[in-house]
């Protein structure tokens, strides 16, 4: 019989039975049973991993089937570790296992997509003009057409369109953009490359070669922790997970391990079998507390109380009463506690002023390279030297930048003293600021003078001017202000820990609400152990501190505890930071590709933070004011104006980078010199004297010095990272917004000085808006146009993360769905559209850039001295010292598709490089002509070919030391040179190794130890930041060359933090002008807001994947305490609206006892697409977690030009920090879900 008539036979058949009639012998079709066992059958298995910034950068193991991707499991083939550690593998997490979901959901994106106002327009225009960048210009030059589609931003409205259309769009606008305002006016927004980086290449080299702007992303995160290039001169250097496995004593402070570094957890749990102590410092009861033999809770924004008190203890204990050799021996030698410090006169004290030179003595010392750079100590002979290291020997000669105990001038061995206590010659009375007196309702203080002197011991010097100076050593200074008596009668240090003076564990009891007992125990455990394990003394560290105003504070807080204890650089010990998937481990071989550095320099690089603050008109709302923020030292006449007027001095003395730069078309520049016989720089030197040129930044809102074109790839900026969410969507979108308050005329605030104002500030500043995307996030409803990318099981790249040493492929398991295609197939097709839409338009052009003081090269000692301004006739405007460097860059437009699938020639000319030293490439581009083949003809003739995504990644490969043996020991070779020391024993053994895109696709590779980074890929060691410069001698890239405890740049002393201090939360002064304003007849109640990493997602991504909002509540959540919700008159999974000045959002609220009184915490990147009502407050669906936040910029994190305080791409600059923000919250009474079909509910009110 056929199966097709079995089935209606079903329950007719009869069969023999057995077992007393419970059971029956049938002969039924029973093909219904392989759906179970072919469930797991596949064609093939291809190795991929998750192009997400989570710093897992896990290896997984892909499974096609019929083409089609089925699912993923984790490969378990890493390299094994050396015999006493424990494996890398398992690696992975819920959330990649739930990826291939995404793959075939209804939310991938399949087509490219276009605003509907928008096409209709284009496709009008196109009949009208045969010119795409004249059809472009009738468009966007007719107030009411633009106004017409920005305004229908974020309201769906997207209709199918192709590929060749889009590509015409997009490049028309650019076109139109470069030719009309600049290239300058074009940005793009990409995160963290590493977990993608030829993908975040294809966008970038675009931009760059059209002479676009790339926008920064750590900085912006706020994952960029400002005090590691304070005190290292390193964007973020830090140990792979495997060391926490060495380590004997381990904090884990603010950092939620199991859950934000879940493939790296094991090794926090099987390091607690060897008996290491694990300590959690947090907030709120998290998931790490578990993990862990006690738990701290700080006040939420105090951790740098709490880390000067146990800093206090540190000092007291195992520095002056019991000084342990180890500890004392180190601070000597990686540290610049021994360099003096020179004292100023004040009223009736003395204040700590800048580091004592060479070239403040008589003759230099001998110095006659950089004296002005070199610090100066007293040696155990009472001899002044300028020791080795110090950044003057860095630039200009070679063989003496190394931390070898010499006299830079002599050669002679020499020892360093730490303190003048002994051989003082007087005692001098020494002012110190203190903040822990500022009073606030929400944060306890501790009332003393605002100015607090300290007894220190001093020597009077002769300076080469005659003059005479005091000075005292940076050892002396932290002593004194850390509050530790020393026998000197002073009454500002404290007699014992249970004196309530700053900074003791009494005292910091009183701040965080943490036992003393338990400060001083935790204190004592943590050096003690460090002392017997010379430095395995660990703390993991990351968001829950980072993200503060005075992040950089309670960063230093905790560094100094590790130098104080030598743990930097030890195997097992020091700082690791984790937030963000920074470690870009090939970087040097990426940078040429993704900035088209092989075929123009410099790039156009802008931090992210300072952009968005100005164009979204962040600061025309700004209520913290720079006065606020002085020491009470400072003389505050010197710092007048807004916050925005600090940005824009940065960038006029060459601090900051500008985007806009200048407030011209950087490409008329060139022709308006030519035409005044000048050259460029010439001529825009001249103009910006005399005011006919202005930074760009001067005057924001004229309508010509704003972004115009923006690209969005690899990100969620709308619905993930963009602080000032709502200020985005009125200034820079032109759409409906919840911002609820006041701008600065309306309110009356500070207005700036230095900024044009505008009584009506500008709104949809963005001409066009391009998201490049796999699935429709909040960003993609706010775009114009979208463009579907290929998955990361779609596509071929690479990825790399801090937490291990291995460097893994995302490899094309099958071709893209539907008309997806990757990112590098995206732009290389932009790029040759606009290679054929700019003729007639744009040719060769004289491209006239401004470059920032850039850091890792010898601009950096720009300014040595004191802050002059050009402007204000302190100095003259001199390129590269006083301002940014002004640079022409030859731009070829029609050639723009040649220049992006080819190898440019300046890798031969010019060579590569990073971090200050640089290398021949010549066998690098014979090899690669061998692999990529060459250009048979065009501009590009000759050139290595960039066809595919594989052939970028080899470029990479090739380039960089970390994958070619080869290039890593010229790399070491030329590092040697500085130092005067051999380093090349450290790669020689991998110098025939060379790392190709296919050998990670079989498995794993580790790469090979490189001067680009300070630990060592090593058999014998696992990677710790710092390694090569306590054991190889190499200098930190500081002022000192050591470890910088003393920041002495002019800023950093009169904003009161040349030493750590504790600051307490800035008042944002968001709540009160809205506490009641719209009430619904529910209390309210202002609360700290916190934005934590999620359980449920990586940032935005897998949040609206349907597995995880299964396992989750399937939408925005804010958890806060049961006491508070008690007030609040709330009920676990309530409805509630949470609001203040900046706008409001809406969410369930999570009631629990893990979340103290007080605070409020909805983690991070719940996107605004799934389950979300409408908001009482704007009568606009719910908003996001950043719609409650705002930009607030630190002056300090400004300043350049100065050492390891200068400008480099995400290395330093302003953060966006949002943890400070206060929030008021309320239950909602009617929950209204915007879409008319009669769902609509009224929550029941309070009684």
């Amino acid at each position: 019989m056929s199966k097709f008539l079995d089935r209606f036979r079903y329950f007719k058949q009869k069969g023999e039975t057995f077992a007393d009639g419970h059971g029956q012998l049938l002969e039924t079709n029973r093909d219904w049973e392989d759906g179970y066992r072919q469930r797991w059958q596949h064609d093939k298995i291809v190795r991929s991993t998750h192009g997400v910034n989570c710093t897992g950068s896990c290896s997984w193991k892909i499974y096609v089937k019929n083409g089609l991707v089925t699912w993923e499991t984790q490969q378990t083939d890493y390299p094994r570790t050396r015999p006493d550690m424990p494996n890398h593998e398992p690696r992975g997490c819920p959330r990649g296992a739930s990826y291939s979901w995404y793959l075939y959901s209804a939310n991938r994106l399949k087509y490219p997509l276009m605003r509907k106002r928008l096409m209709k327009m284009w496709r009008e225009a196109k009949k009208l003009h045969r010119d795409p960048v004249e059809a472009w210009a009738s468009i966007i030059e007719d107030a009411d057409k633009a106004k017409s589609f920005k305004q229908a931003r974020g309201r769906g409205g997207f209709v199918r369109s192709s590929w060749q259309e889009v590509n015409e769009l997009i490049a028309a606008s650019n076109v139109y953009t470069v030719k009309t305002y600049g290239p300058d006016r074009v940005a793009g927004f990409s995160p963290i490359p590493a977990m993608s980086m030829v993908s975040y290449a294809s966008g970038a080299r675009y931009l760059s070669l059209i002479g676009g702007t790339c926008l920064s992303f750590y900085d912006w995160y706020c994952d960029l922790p400002p005090a590691s290039p304070q005190t290292w001169g390193e964007q973020t250097d830090v140990p792979e997970s495997a060391d926490w496995y060495n380590s004997s004593y381990i904090i884990a402070w603010g950092s939620n391990v199991p859950q934000t570094r879940t493939p790296d957890a094991h090794f926090f749990t099987e390091v607690r079998y060897k008996g290491t102590k694990t300590v959690a410092v947090t907030p709120d009861y998290a998931e790490i507390a578990k993990l862990c033999d006690l738990w701290l809770a700080p006040k939420q924004g105090t951790d740098a109380a709490m880390a000067l008190a146990m800093g206090h203890v540190m000092l007291r204990e195992f520095h002056l009463d019991n000084p342990r050799q180890y500890f004392t021996d180190y601070v000597r030698r990686y540290t610049d506690m021994p360099m003096l410090v020179m004292l100023e006169e004040r009223d009736g004290y003395y204040a700590a002023g800048r580091m004592l030179r060479a070239a403040d003595l008589v003759d230099s010392l001998g110095q006659e390279n950089n004296p002005e750079w070199k610090t100066v100590a007293i040696n155990s002979n009472g001899e002044m030297v300028a020791p080795n290291g110090s950044i003057g020997f860095r630039w200009g000669e070679k063989g003496k930048w190394n931390l070898e105990q010499r006299d830079g001038t002599t050669g002679a061995e020499t020892e360093l003293q730490l303190s003048l206590l002994g051989s003082q010659d007087e005692i001098a009375d020494v002012g110190f600021p203190y903040f822990g007196g500022e009073g606030s309702e929400y944060f306890n203080h501790v009332a003393l003078d605002n100015v607090l002197l300290h007894k220190l011991p001093v020597k009077r010097l002769q300076l080469a001017d005659g003059s005479t100076a005091l000075v005292t050593t940076v050892y002396d200074l932290t002593m004194a202000n850390y509050g530790l008596e020393r026998g000197l009668n002073d009454e500002n240090c404290a007699a014992s820990y249970d004196d309530t003076k700053a900074y003791t564990p009494a005292w910091a009891e009183q701040i965080t609400g943490v036992p003393r007992a338990q400060i001083i125990r935790i204190a004592r455990e943590f050096a003690d152990n460090a002392d017997k394990t010379h430095g395995r003394s660990m703390i993991i560290v990351g968001a829950g501190l980072n993200h503060w105003y005075h992040l950089d504070m309670n960063y230093r807080g905790l560094i100094n505890m590790l130098v104080f204890c030598g743990c930097v650089g030890q195997s097992g010990g020091g700082w690791a930071h984790y937030v963000g998937q920074e470690k870009l481990r090939p970087q040097t071989g990426w940078q040429p590709l993704a900035f088209a550095l092989d075929w123009q320099r410099p790039a156009r690089h802008m931090n992210s933070t300072s952009y968005f603050y100005n164009h979204s008109s962040q600061w025309r709302y700004e209520t913290v004011t720079a006065e606020e923020l002085l020491s009470p030292m400072a003389d505050k006449s010197r710092y007048s104006g807004h916050l925005i007027d600090f940005n824009v001095r940065a960038e006029r003395m060459g601090w900051l980078p500008s985007a806009p730069q200048l407030g011209t078309n950087p490409l008329y520049i060139a022709r308006e010199a030519e035409k005044a016989g000048m050259t460029p720089v010439d001529y825009t030197v001249k103009s910006l004297k005399e005011g006919s040129i202005r930074f760009a930044a001067e005057q924001p809102e004229n309508g010509k010095n704003h972004p115009r074109n923006l690209f969005i790839w690899r990100s969620n900026l709308l619905g993930s990272s963009g602080k000032g969410h709502e200020y985005m969507l009125k200034y820079l979108l032109g759409t409906e917004h919840g911002i609820q308050g006041l701008d600065l005329g309306k309110q009356g605030g500070v207005k700036p000085e230095e900024v044009e104002w505008r009584d009506n500030g500008l709104d949809g500043k963005l001409d066009l808006v391009v998201t490049l995307d796999f699935r429709l996030s909040s960003t993609c409803l706010y775009s114009d146009i979208v463009l579907p990318t290929a998955t990361w099981y779609e596509k071929d790249d690479m990825n790399t993360s801090d937490m291990h040493p291995f460097i893994h492929p995302l490899s094309a398991a099958v071709d893209p769905a539907w008309e997806s295609k990757s990112d590098w197939e995206i732009y290389k097709g932009i790029a040759k559209k606009f290679s054929e839409v700019c003729v007639g338009h744009l040719g060769k052009e004289t491209d006239v850039v401004t470059l920032p003081i850039q850091h890792d090269s010898a601009a950096e000692l720009a300014q040595p001295l004191d802050v002059k301004d050009w402007k204000k006739g302190e100095c003259d405007l001199i390129p590269g010292k006083t301002a940014p460097h002004i640079m022409t860059v030859e731009r070829d437009y029609p050639a723009t598709y040649e220049r992006f699938t080819s190898i440019g020639p300046l890798m031969e000319k010019i060579g590569n490089g990073g971090k200050g030293i640089a290398w021949n490439t010549q066998s690098e581009m014979d090899l690669l002509r061998k692999l990529n083949y060459t250009k048979a003809d065009g501009p590009a003739k000759g050139q290595p070919m960039l066809n595919t995504a594989i052939d970028a990644a080899e470029m990479i490969l090739t380039l960089a030391p970390e994958t070619n043996g080869q290039v890593a020991v010229k790399a070491w070779a030329a590092l040697s040179e500085f130092t005067g020391r051999d380093h090349t024993h450290l790669a020689t053994n991998k110098e025939e190794e060379k790392i190709r895109f296919r050998d990670i696709q079989a498995q794993p590779r580790k790469i090979i130890s490189s001067p680009t980074w300070s630990g060592l890929e090593d058999e014998h060691v696992s990677y710790n930041a710092g390694y090569t410069n306590v054991h190889e001698l190499i200098p930190w890239r500081t002022l000192s060359g050591r470890q910088q405890l003393y920041q002495d740049h002019q800023w950093m002393r009169d904003f009161g933090e040349s030493l750590l201090v504790y600051r307490p939360p800035i008042d944002t002064r968001s709540v009160k002008a809205v506490m009641g304003r719209k009430s619904n007849g529910n209390p309210e109640k202002a609360l700290n807001f916190l934005t934590p990493h999620q359980k449920w997602g990586i940032h935005s991504t897998y949040s609206d994947n349907l597995l995880m909002l299964t396992l989750s509540r399937g939408g925005p959540i804010v958890w806060m305490s049961e006491t508070d919700a008690k007030d609040l008159g709330i009920e676990d999974n309530d409805w509630i609206e949470v609001f203040n000045s900046n706008g409001a959002l809406t969410a369930r609220a999570v009631v629990s006892q893990r979340v103290p009184a007080g605070m409020t915490m909805m983690y991070h990147a719940q996107e605004r697409i799934v389950n979300l009502p409408g908001s009482e407050i704007t009568q606009q669906r719910g908003g996001i977690h950043n719609s409650v936040t705002r930009i607030t910029p630190k002056p300090t994190h400004m300043i350049g030009g100065y050492a390891q305080l200068a400008y480099g791409f995400n290395y330093y600059g302003t953060v966006g920090s949002n943890r400070d923000e206060f929030v008021v919250v309320r239950k909602m009474k009617n929950i209204n879900w915007l879409d008319g079909e009669g769902n609509d509910q009224v929550q029941e009110s309070v009684k």
